[in-house]
């Protein structure tokens, strides 16, 4: 289950502890409805918000505290998001009478320090920066861009998951009954050496959904439900000609994908994930939103994709 960040920070909330803890149970909520049913869960999380604050606070700070580079930030929230779903969770969990453990893992995830991302880095991350801020930002190495004319932001490179560190230990949990946190916001992206022998923490944001993919592989999982903040994935989204589609194989959603009919950043990764999922041997992806988590499971709501 790949939790979506308006599942922890809702659009417009101030970010508080007690915000984001009701967020988190009121989706633990939800997810004990499903476990109620007989279904066994590895559950992942978004943490674009959460990081976003976490290098807010180190820019404010910056004078007294250094800050701390993105890859200790994304660890950082795992930390934070993992102990708020283990918390609500193992609540939730007790008032339905349920004993299953919950953990989570701080992951680490191999990416190719040769990806192609990381020449052209696109990823927003962090807070918007005045032009007069530039040229000091610059020499640290950063290129930033100016993000819909709201100010500039700084960009890092987004390269694509290959393997999770883990993922032995991920799997062991999983096997033994615990419900595992793991690879929250994609994981923290590292690099190997060419021997393979030390690993090195990378300035970058592996994509959420397709790391999820790998963890559902991870673990084996029958299905990847991505949950998003809509029911279903709609074609021509936005337009007159809008309608939702229920089912796709993975050769429609490819081609849908050829068409443009997904947003880059938005849907567009989830449909990437779902079909890549799918096509490694998993048995169906379904993309819907929280409070239509169990039905979709049953088939009355959501988007499925399988072959």
């Amino acid at each position: 289950m790949a939790l979506g960040g308006n599942a922890i920070l809702r659009r417009g909330a101030k970010g508080t502890a007690r915000e984001q803890f009701a967020n988190v149970d009121a989706a633990c909520k939800r997810l004990v409805e499903i476990l109620k049913a007989g279904n066994q869960i590895a559950i992942t999380h978004g943490n674009g918000p959460q990081v976003g604050d976490i290098l807010l606070a180190g820019e404010i700070a910056k004078s007294a505290v250094e800050p701390m580079p993105l890859d200790v930030c994304g660890a950082e929230s795992q930390g934070m998001i993992g102990y708020m779903v283990q918390q609500a969770l193992d609540d939730e969990l007790r008032l339905a009478g349920l004993r299953i453990p919950v953990a989570t893992v701080l992951t680490q995830t191999v990416v190719d320090a040769d990806d192609p991302a990381f020449k052209n880095p696109q990823k927003p991350i962090g807070p918007f920066y005045s032009k007069t801020e530039l040229a000091k930002l610059r020499r640290k190495g950063w290129k930033l861009v100016n993000d819909s004319g709201r100010g500039y932001r700084r960009v890092v490179p987004s390269p694509v998951p290959k393997a999770i560190v883990e993922a032995k230990v991920i799997k062991s949990l999983v096997e033994a009954g615990v419900i595992v946190v793991a690879a929250g916001g994609g994981g923290v992206p590292v690099t190997l050496s060419k021997d393979g022998s030390t690993m090195t923490g990378v300035e970058a944001v592996i994509d959420k959904d397709e790391a999820a993919a790998l963890l559902a592989g991870v673990v084996e999982a029958e299905c990847l439900l991505v949950l998003t903040d809509v029911d279903t994935v709609f074609l021509d989204y936005g337009t007159r000609k809008e309608k939702p589609i229920r089912r796709m194989s993975t050769k429609e959603a490819r081609r849908y994908i050829g068409r443009g009919q997904f947003a880059p950043g938005s849907m567009l990764p989830k449909i990437e994930a779902a079909v890549k999922f799918v096509e490694s041997g998993g048995k169906v992806a379904i993309i819907t939103s929280l409070d239509h988590a169990k039905d979709a499971l049953d088939g009355k709501a959501g988007t499925a994709i399988s072959l």
